[in-house]
């Protein structure tokens, strides 16, 4: 298998993940097959579309392509269809959404490498491959987006990013290099939601009451 089948096929991998927590995310917020396929649509291809106009590649893939759009029709009207089967949903969404994480940020990272993106443009453009979907689906149900949460979704998938690009750096991004990042994105972001880690928020400290004004 050639290096550029493999990308290919760890995308689609992707798109079909990202398409399938989307989906799950617009049944359990009762939306028709429709508005579940659309939801799937904008989690799966979002941030790819988002990667491909930054680094001046158009159309983009997605459009492209018609292997993606098929792919997140197909997992979205699926899911839709097969959705009374599915245990705990918010957990389906979760694991699968941590999934796709961990395989966008490579196939993102990779991308803008190979598009001749410095290091560090292709770490943020990794980024936010990997949690550009999630955002648009989480505006879409009307969630205020992971990503702005105290979670750790985004620094898990900057520092995926990382990994691939020091990776690439020293030669060993191949398979098994590759497939390790994508894992050590989903686990830590599975950990980090099961040990309830968090980025730092601002303390927001309560007015004073019963202070006296100027001249009192």
């Amino acid at each position: 298998m050639t290096t550029s089948t493999a990308l290919l096929l760890a995308d689609l991998t992707g798109v079909a993940v990202f398409a399938a927590s989307g989906a799950s995310a617009a049944v359990a917020k009762r939306l028709d097959l429709f508005g579940v396929v659309f939801v799937g649509f904008v989690a799966a291809l979002g941030g790819g579309i988002l990667r491909d106009l930054v680094i001046d590649e158009v159309p983009p893939l997605a459009f492209a392509d018609w292997r993606y759009a098929a792919t997140v029709a197909l997992t979205a009207a699926a899911t839709f269809w097969l959705h009374p089967r599915l245990a705990r949903l918010r957990t389906t969404v979760l694991v699968l959404d941590a999934a796709g994480l961990g395989l966008f940020t490579v196939t993102g990272t990779l991308k803008a490498l190979d598009a001749g993106v410095p290091a560090v443009g292709a770490c943020l453009l990794g980024m936010l491959t990997a949690i550009g979907g999630g955002l648009g689906r989480d505006l879409l149900t009307g969630e205020i987006p992971v990503v702005l949460r105290r979670e750790i979704y985004a620094v898990a998938a900057l520092a995926g990013a990382v990994a691939v690009a020091l990776l690439d750096a020293f030669g060993r991004a191949d398979a098994a290099g590759l497939t390790a990042a994508a894992v050590f994105v989903f686990a830590l972001r599975l950990v980090s939601l099961r040990r309830r880690w968090s980025a730092p928020v601002a303390t927001l400290r309560p007015p004073r009451t019963g202070a006296r004004g100027p001249g009192s």
